[in-house]
């Protein structure tokens, strides 16, 4: 009874609990939170202080009493409070100023490939504490699949790499499930750190995490452009403790990538060689498909194409793939049914017993 009661004043979410950012699709309405992964906390007080891109506006800024967090390391939660408090803030900001007395939503939400069951019970516990009334686990790479409108379903061979900023997942899907995946902790952040560490070895500057991001975005690329871009790298002199400026062009930005690049390509090269030979034959038809935010680096679907001998597409919008997927989701029992993680919460419960 109760059950019938919240689902009629709760609006059902789907959730992509990423490294970097985290997102909630409504059903019916689309996708109403893109904010980043980032908490501040007073630690005298240990209240929240803001959530998201408040919080992320505040990196590097804050005096020592008030704590950036980000709660998730790798996909994984490594803060379990501060995790249930931004999830809590999240659904409470999406039912605000609608008529609910208590918002109990149904949840779909995402787990990396390397998720183990203690870690796939922390994100249901944290769920149903942030107010789920039922929560269900879906694998990244089957969300993206579904949300870039790939034929999961089907016996075919289906290739996915989701680059995100904590992890690159490359899957090939069939038969609505994971047949050979490799999981690799070289994505967003870690090139961002790459920027980080160039610009130290080169130019003698230390650069914050959120400037070396900016940086790849304007002027980052996985292989040689025609045109030269160039961007202006601010920070802090190793020798003179002062702030300096220098001019760096795309090729520098290319080289500070390089490794990260070359190792995400070896990561997709050793799937395809672990691959059963029927599906190999059907990702070389149908190519791979590239998701996440990591897929916008200029040239990179170049680079994996020369280097795989395969075709490579991005998925439209790639940053909300995830996301989409587990709205479909929503729509779609059956499938949400065959795809999702047995419960971490019920396997404990009838193991006690």
């Amino acid at each position: 009874m109760f059950n019938s009661v919240f689902k009629k004043f709760s609006k059902d979410l789907g959730v992509d609990l990423g490294t970097a950012n985290t997102l909630l699709y409504v059903r019916d309405k689309g996708i109403v939170i893109n904010e980043p992964s980032v908490v501040a906390v007073n630690i005298k007080t240990e209240q929240i202080l803001s959530v998201g891109n408040e919080a992320k506006n505040m990196l590097g800024k804050t005096p020592p009493h008030i704590q950036l967090t980000r709660p998730l390391t790798h996909g994984i939660i490594s803060d379990y409070e501060v995790t249930e408090k931004m999830l809590k803030y999240f659904i409470e900001k999406v039912h605000e100023g609608s008529f609910t007395f208590m918002a109990r939503p149904r949840v779909v939400i995402c787990v990396p490939l390397e998720v183990t069951e203690v870690e796939t019970k922390a994100v249901e516990d944290a769920c149903i504490a942030a107010g789920a009334r039922e929560v269900y686990v879906v694998q990244e790479p089957l969300a993206a699949a579904v949300g870039s409108r790939m034929p999961i379903e089907d016996p075919v061979g289906n290739m996915i790499v989701d680059i995100g900023g904590g992890n690159t997942e490359v899957a090939v899907i069939s038969l609505g499930g994971i047949v050979t995946w490799k999981s690799t902790t070289i994505a967003g952040d870690e090139l961002n750190k790459n920027i980080i560490q160039y610009a130290r070895e080169v130019f003698n500057l230390l650069v914050g995490e959120t400037y070396a991001e900016q940086i790849k975005i304007k002027i980052g690329s996985a292989m040689r452009q025609e045109e030269k871009m160039e961007f202006p790298m601010r920070g802090r002199d190793v020798v003179t403790g002062l702030p300096r400026e220098v001019m760096v062009s795309n090729e520098h930005i290319k080289e500070a990538l390089d490794r990260s690049i070359k190792a995400i390509v070896d990561h997709i090269k050793m799937t395809l060689e672990v691959t059963p030979p029927e599906l190999t034959a059907d990702i070389h038809e149908r190519g791979i498909l590239l998701t996440g935010g990591g897929s916008l680096l200029r040239g990179l679907d170049q680079v994996i194409a020369t280097m795989a001998e395969i075709p490579v597409r991005i998925a439209d919008d790639p940053l909300t793939a995830v996301v989409r997927g587990t709205g479909i989701l929503l729509d779609e029992e059956k499938i949400l049914k065959e795809v999702s993680l047995p419960s971490a919460r019920e396997t404990k419960k009838r193991s006690n017993k």
